[in-house]
């Protein structure tokens, strides 16, 4: 989890639509990139460590036939 780190020190004055545009900078990082990203902030919002998240609960689902 140490990979990812706020810089608070790191500013830039830009009004609310610049701000809000985050699909650039995005669209400019490898799909790899963006992938442990998003791994990481699932995480954070569902409160389980990076490197074990949650199994499926299989028992939840069931598979029937269409006759």
């Amino acid at each position: 989890m140490s990979d990812f780190r706020l810089n608070r020190n790191a500013f830039k004055a830009q009004t609310a639509d610049e701000a809000a545009n985050h699909a650039l900078y995005y669209k400019n990082k490898h799909w790899t990139a963006r992938l442990a990203i998003s791994a990481y902030l699932n995480s954070i919002a569902f409160n389980y460590p990076i490197d074990s998240p949650p199994r499926l609960n299989r028992t939840k689902f069931s598979v029937r036939g269409r006759g």
